[in-house]
């Protein structure tokens, strides 16, 4: 299926020569790719022609569409856009205007669902104190694929799939699992899987967003997951999130160096943070025992603030 508008990107200069090994490895194989063309050599589903992809947001989407989009097997994709748990209203319209904005500019249809926030809500009472990658993820991936699963049923796709599978800050099976479960309920509709937190999708990835400047996020997008950031960020001296405008609470409002956002998104920056997160969420709706746990990372983050490193805290 070949995009209407070809997703390119200016490289520029080669990568420094202290770039970490993996972005020089992921970096030739684009290149390679690229002056082939760039044909996919992923292998979707037996069968599967039409997919129908569920997009949170387009920083997540650049590279799986151009991938997907570019597999000679694939002759239809469709972007569908259900994401009730981003909040609050102004952040969910920032995401979903500029997804609908760069599925245009490639001539990929894109769907834009309700925003279904009230049922958003009671499917996730009682986990308002969960960590990340916990039951309230596994049911708010659940709500989304199951949507989205029905819609591929009733229009005749043949596979679903979601760019949140892309992103090392999800956990890939967590993902997939509620993919697979949505999937499962229709005869004749696959859930597609496939290692989109590869190296080469990676930087591949945040290449796109800095060549389309598309706003970095600072949080994953729910309620709870906007609390959690701004009391950890609170705790430790930093920033609070700041939602649209031209200015981040953190770093840079806008994608613009795929090297630098790559490592924000480092397997040990992310393993970091989620180590942290779980013990915090121990602590429940107790607020003097979650203090106290936010209080054991203040020194190491305050000092890390003073040497100017502060990776991996506003980009999701």
């Amino acid at each position: 299926m070949p995009l209407a508008t070809t997703l390119a990107y200016d490289e520029g200069s080669a990568l420094p020569n202290n770039a970490p090994e993996w972005a020089v490895s992921a970096s030739e194989r684009i290149r390679q790719k690229r002056a082939m063309g760039i044909v996919s050599r992923i292998c979707p589903p037996e069968g599967v022609k039409n997919v129908l992809l569920h997009s949170c947001c387009a920083p997540c989407s650049g590279a799986m569409v151009e991938e997907i989009c570019s597999s000679p097997a694939i002759d239809k994709v469709v972007v569908f856009f259900y994401n009730p748990n981003i909040h609050p209203r102004k952040e969910y319209e920032i995401r979903k205007e500029e997804n609908k904005s760069f599925c245009k500019k490639l001539g990929i249809e894109f769907i834009d669902v309700d925003y279904d926030v009230e049922e958003w809500y009671k499917r996730m009472k009682g986990m308002e104190f969960d960590p990340e990658r916990g039951r309230r993820c596994t049911e708010c991936f659940d709500m989304r694929m199951e949507r989205t699963a029905l819609y591929a049923h009733e229009h005749g796709f043949d596979a679903i799939a979601t760019t949140n599978a892309t992103s090392r800050w999800k956990d890939a099976k967590q993902v997939d699992d509620s993919g697979a479960r949505a999937a499962a309920k229709y005869d004749n509709l696959e859930y597609w899987t496939h290692d989109w937190q590869s190296d080469e999708m990676t930087i591949r990835k945040y290449q796109i967003s800095a060549n389309e400047r598309f706003y970095k996020q600072e949080y994953c997008g729910c309620s709870y997951s906007l609390r959690d950031s701004n009391e950890w960020r609170k705790a430790n001296g930093i920033p609070k999130i700041e939602i649209g405008g031209e200015t981040a609470g953190l770093g840079e409002r806008y994608f613009s160096n795929p090297l630098v956002d790559a490592q924000e998104e480092s397997q040990e920056v992310v393993d970091e943070f989620f180590a942290q997160a779980n013990e915090i969420a121990e602590a429940g709706k107790d607020h003097k025992e979650r203090k106290k746990r936010l209080e054991v990372y203040t020194s190491r983050r305050k000092n890390e603030a003073d040497d100017g490193i502060l990776n991996g805290l506003n980009n999701w």
